[in-house]
């Protein structure tokens, strides 16, 4: 079997796994992971290399995991539906992925009418099978079999890891032959910068109000690297003061939470030891902002940093092709 390779969207409703589906198949945290809807805002690759084994050459899947499906209504929430659309314009093999466990809605119908227009091939993934009986799963099967003809249905448990072994062997089935994309060790293509601000994003989704986290994004300010330390400087951008208030909670106790568990998070994926010091700011209505929202892909942020660090004679120094390195 001669070694192939390719683009494989990851597409689905919000909440349906998809991240958590990307951080199984990859083996490490490139994607973060919450319970609240619309965490994913933006595309992340992660990448999964197949060692050659006996007749088998290998190949390599570079996994796309893109923001849930929903109707836009905010900036924000079109440039999220913006990379979903990106995504699909360019892979080779799509994942749709469904909550086994919920009734198709609104949202999946959105990302099936992707699905149908696509003319990718499409596979079909029912997650969370863990969490209903059997007769329950058959029953959905042979619902989404009706709807569409897909490559494969195959039901998994990204939280779990049940069904990842054949859902790889299946996609590399489905891929072109093709390069290395790749080096064997990188698992994915996003700056340390960008993955530090979703980490401390995520502390936000997890530690704050309820109401807090949609109004919420991380921008990393500043970044030095020293010999045993890195030292990061991070605002937290709300739209509102009583936001704020919410955030740094009573006495700084809610600031230095969120803190002090992203920090620990940053020193397991950057293998050293991390100062952290964050700051939360008021920009009202940053989310229909169309300039504040794009200052958020991370793709202008390395453009713009390149940019200084010519201005001022220096390289910019390459990432880790591995962020455990």
């Amino acid at each position: 079997m001669p070694f192939r390779s390719g683009f494989v969207s990851i597409i689905g409703r919000p909440n349906a796994g998809k991240s958590t589906l990307l951080n199984a198949l990859v083996g490490e945290k490139i994607a973060i992971v919450t319970h609240k809807p619309q965490t994913t805002r933006n595309r992340i690759q992660g990448i999964v290399t197949v060692p050659k084994k006996g007749k088998n050459s290998g190949g390599q899947i570079v996994l796309i995991d893109t923001p849930g499906v929903h109707k836009p209504e905010r900036t924000l929430d079109k440039r999220m539906m913006q990379e979903v659309h990106d995504a699909l314009e360019g892979c080779d093999l799509l994942l749709f992925v469904h909550d086994a466990t919920q009734k198709f809605g609104k949202d999946d119908a959105l990302t099936f009418e992707l699905v149908k227009h696509s003319r990718k091939p499409v596979i079909l993934l029912l997650n969370k099978i863990d969490l209903i009986p059997k007769p329950q799963l058959l029953g959905v099967i042979a619902e989404f079999s009706q709807l569409h003809k897909f490559k494969e249905i195959i039901p998994i448990s990204a939280a779990k890891g049940s069904g990842l072994k054949i859902l790889q062997e299946k996609v590399l089935e489905n891929l072109p032959v093709g390069p290395h994309y790749f080096p064997d060790d990188q698992i994915t293509d996003q700056p340390e910068r960008f993955l530090a601000s979703e980490i401390i994003r995520e502390q936000v989704l997890i530690c704050a109000h309820k109401e807090v986290p949609y109004a919420t994004t991380v921008m990393v300010e500043q970044w030095e690297e020293r010999l045993k330390l890195t030292r990061i400087a991070a605002a937290i951008f709300v739209e509102r003061d009583g936001q704020k208030a919410i955030v740094i909670g009573r006495g700084g106790e809610m600031l230095k939470r969120i803190g002090s568990n992203s920090r620990r998070e940053l020193e397991k994926i950057l293998n050293t030891k991390v100062f952290l010091e964050l700051f939360v700011k008021v920009q009202a209505g940053w989310r229909d902002s169309r300039h504040f929202v794009e200052q958020l892909d991370w793709h202008r942020q390395l453009e713009e940093l390149s940019e200084s660090l010519i201005a001022e004679q220096e390289p910019l120094r390459p990432k880790r092709s591995n962020p455990k390195d």
